[in-house]
């Protein structure tokens, strides 16, 4: 006679919105604030808002190589003007002389009297070392010229607290002279596996591997994972299958981390020690959620002691990932992910779609969510791979994304479906 269902194993499997709504509101950012090297800050997220002390350009300045006259002197092709001066970019120019044209270089300053730049391809010098320039065209003005702030203006939020910055912001913040900037801490993360069924790669060869040993793929990626996400990650290795020593495990991470993530161990009615020693220290939920890869998921707190510095009396968050690889993987990237994003202050968490063609068909529908690894082919479908099991970690190297096909859903050849790249998510 089969074992009595528990009731988180009779309860409704919960939609993947409302458990990543249930998770987020449980996050307060973050109060640590470090000032780094804006080198250094690529991927972190600014800590307050970047308000620019000045403009930039801060004058206007020519955006070819050619000459700047006022536009009015050239009034028909062929016109010839007098070249006066040489403007090099980052040299104060002269103002310039009625009648005039001042040799100009990418980046340099435009002259006072100046009203237009005109590229050094439609003009043709007279005489030896450019003392004259003849004009092949009419110009108009203001052309090729780079108007003073026309990229920031004083005094406007350049870039915004919870900005996680690319490489693109870092060159924004330099270009109105910050040479640091102050960003959130990174989350500190305690990552450890559960199972004596674990083995790690090179311990043991692939030849002399016991009768149920499994080589701890999760540890690998997860390490990875989080050290994208721009985590500091202490390795804990593989706990014990030891009540005492899971507890022993748990509570020591807490005083030091914010995070303590573990894979396996939280279907329902597993055998393991992970949910009696959360639940001993601190606070454990249960999770099954309506996703496929997934399902199972943890969320809770471990309390911390009164001596862990300024953390003191805020809890180490606890998330426990399921145990096949694709799960872990996947279940991570949609739920971790804007977890840690969060946990730093990020305004924008939320995933881009892109809709694509499925160059494949799903007969069957599932009653879960599913996400299905999939590959962008060259005639601009998607292609299924052929095993979708949660086992199969081939399936996350082989595809470049997943489909988000709803609860109850079917695909045939040539339906639009929202896809969802890994570049998005690995990000």
């Amino acid at each position: 006679m089969k074992p009595p269902l528990s009731a988180a194993a009779r309860a409704p499997l919960m939609s993947l919105d409302d458990a990543l709504d249930r998770l987020l509101a449980q996050v307060e950012p973050l109060r640590r604030i470090e000032s780094v090297s804006t080198f250094e800050a690529d991927g972190r997220v600014l800590a307050a808002d970047l308000v620019a002390a000045l403009q930039v350009p801060p004058q206007d300045n020519a955006s070819m190589d050619g000459y700047a006259l006022k536009a009015s002197d050239v009034s028909h092709v062929g016109a010839v003007l007098r070249v006066t001066q040489r403007v090099p970019a980052g040299a104060a120019p002269h103002a310039l002389e009625p009648g005039t044209a001042a040799r100009i270089f990418t980046g340099a300053q435009i002259p006072a009297g100046a009203d237009t730049v005109v590229m050094q391809e439609e003009t043709e010098a007279v005489g030896g070392d450019f003392h004259a320039v003849r004009f092949h065209g009419v110009p108009g003005v203001g052309q090729w010229i780079r108007r003073a702030g026309e990229d920031v203006t004083r005094g406007t939020v350049v870039l915004p607290g919870g900005e996680r910055l690319s490489p693109a912001s870092l060159g924004l913040a330099a270009s109105i002279g910050c040479a640091r900037l102050d960003v959130v801490a990174r989350p500190r993360v305690a990552l450890f596996s559960t199972g004596d069924e674990l083995v790690m790669p090179g311990d043991v060869e692939p030849q002399a591997m016991p009768a149920g040993a499994i080589y701890n793929s999760n540890r690998f990626f997860l390490r990875a994972l989080l050290h994208r996400l721009g985590c500091e990650v202490s390795d804990l290795g593989i706990v014990p299958d030891r009540r005492e020593a899971t507890v022993a495990a748990l509570k020591s991470a807490a005083d030091h981390h914010d995070l303590i993530l573990t894979s396996g161990g939280v279907s329902v009615g597993e055998e393991d020690h992970i949910k009696p020693a959360v639940e001993r220290l601190g606070a454990l939920d249960l999770w099954q959620i309506a996703m496929k890869p997934g399902k199972p998921f943890a969320h809770g707190t471990v309390r911390r002691d009164a001596g862990a510095g300024t953390d003191a009396g805020r809890a180490c968050h606890f998330i426990g990932l399921p145990g096949n690889p694709v799960s872990s993987y996947i279940t991570f990237l949609l739920l971790v992910r804007p977890f840690l994003l969060r946990l730093q202050g990020a305004r924008e968490i939320a995933l881009k779609t892109i809709v694509l063609p499925a160059h494949f068909s799903l007969r069957k529908a599932d009653k879960r969510r599913e996400f299905l690894r999939v590959r962008r082919n060259a005639a601009g479908g998607l292609d299924l791979f052929t095993n979708q099991s949660s086992g199969v970690l081939t399936s996350v190297v082989w595809g470049d994304g997943v489909v988000d096909n709803p609860t109850g859903t079917t695909i045939a050849h040539g339906d639009m479906v929202s896809f969802i790249p890994f570049s998005e998510l690995l990000a």
